[in-house]
């Protein structure tokens, strides 16, 4: 039994360590690769056709096409990536505000368009004050009261 079997202890811990850190810095890159492959799609100051050669770059010659990427578009890559991130954090805002609010105007909007219906002459000041009313105690009218056809009565 001539052949060299080789064991765990047979294994240097700094060979192991090597080994990790080569297994990492191939994650990384390839986390910036993918990374560089989405900023050229997502840069809207880029034509079709720079978008094109800079994936070609990239993809034909990896190392040479993300160092010259990072170097030359780097910094905007990075406003590109805050743009992005203050926008979903704007819709996130706003579907929060939407959501908490739950899709009822509030009692300022429903005061204001009481306040124009009267103006119009759509309703009564005896109607507008109990319409006022039910909206400050928190009952307020899904429709607005009084006659729809936009006579009042009168």
């Amino acid at each position: 039994m001539s052949a060299q079997t080789y064991l765990a202890y047979d294994y240097p811990l700094l060979g192991a360590f090597w080994t990790l850190l080569w297994f990492f810095l191939w994650i990384m890159w390839f986390i910036l690769l993918f990374r560089i492959v989405v900023d050229i799609f997502r840069d809207d100051s880029m034509g079709g056709w720079a978008k094109a050669g800079w994936l070609v770059f990239c993809i034909v010659l990896p190392f040479l096409g993300v160092l010259v990427y990072v170097i030359a578009r780097g910094r905007s890559m990075g406003r590109r990536e805050i743009a992005q991130a203050r926008a979903q954090q704007e819709e996130f805002n706003a579907y929060i505000r939407q959501t908490a609010a739950g899709g009822r105007p509030s009692s300022v909007d429903e005061l204001a368009r009481l306040s124009e219906i009267r103006d119009r002459g759509a309703i009564t000041d005896e109607e507008f004050r109990r319409a006022k009313e039910l909206v400050l105690s928190g009952h307020g009218p899904a429709e607005h009261p009084g006659p729809t056809s936009g006579t009042s009565g009168r």
